[in-house]
């Protein structure tokens, strides 16, 4: 599903990113993705969207090998993997309805059956009355619903969540991982990059820990901190 062959990342300033990463995440898996701000969480999550290439390595994101993808091809790349960005990236001048039709749109579905798609995925989400409410109007919690719903709509085989409970309250931290575990229930493989110590020793998944740009732990079950 995901393999990650020997990536470094370095950038024009002369910054690291990411050292000689090595990593595979199977179909259906749930990962929490952890590590100190600057570790490389977030360009880790870049380079699975084609939104920059490594400076060396390899990159396989289901059949596609990013290294050799032509960008005519990455909005079919993004088909298949969902992303819940930190900073959300909801448009404000657009109802929740409207956000989360928006890639439909662009993938050129039909109104009508991208209609019926975003009804039913609010409901899924539990967030359909809030269906005609603009971004400002909605709680925290709600956001991170929408953009999930965003995440989700074009029906992605992997889900990249980054913070998603970054700024929520314990108890609607754990509402959104209930929805994102049934997510992962129903065989959306779901890459979450957390510093919710609490979320990730509860709930006993694999655990990757990234520090300085380098893989430093990669444990079944895992916990936050060292083992």
């Amino acid at each position: 599903m995901i393999k990650i062959d020997s990536v470094s990342k370095t950038f024009g300033s002369g910054a690291t990113g990411l050292t000689d990463i090595s990593l595979v995440v199977e179909r259906g898996e749930f990962v929490f993705l952890v590590g100190p701000t600057g570790s490389g969480k977030t360009t880790l999550f870049r380079l699975l969207i084609r939104d920059m290439l490594p400076t060396k390595g390899l990159i396989h994101v289901g059949d596609f090998d990013l290294g050799k993808l032509p960008n005519k091809k990455i909005p079919h790349l993004r088909k298949k993997v969902g992303v819940v960005f930190q900073d959300l990236k909801l448009l404000m001048d657009r109802t929740i309805f409207e956000n989360t039709m928006l890639p439909l749109e662009v993938a050129g579905v039909d109104n009508l059956g991208a209609k019926k798609r975003v009804e039913e995925l609010l409901s899924q989400i539990n967030i359909e009355t809030h269906a005609h409410k603009f971004p400002v109007q909605l709680s925290g919690g709600e956001l991170q619903r929408a953009a999930i719903a965003r995440a989700l709509v074009l029906s992605p085989d992997i889900l990249l969540a980054d913070e998603p409970t970054g700024n929520l309250d314990p108890e609607t931290s754990k509402g959104i991982m209930k929805l994102l575990q049934e997510i992962n229930e129903k065989g959306t493989t779901v890459v979450m990059a957390t510093h919710n110590v609490e979320i990730v020793n509860t709930l006993k998944k694999r655990v990757v820990t990234l520090e300085k740009g380098k893989l430093i732990r990669d444990e079944k079950k895992g916990k936050y901190g060292a083992s």
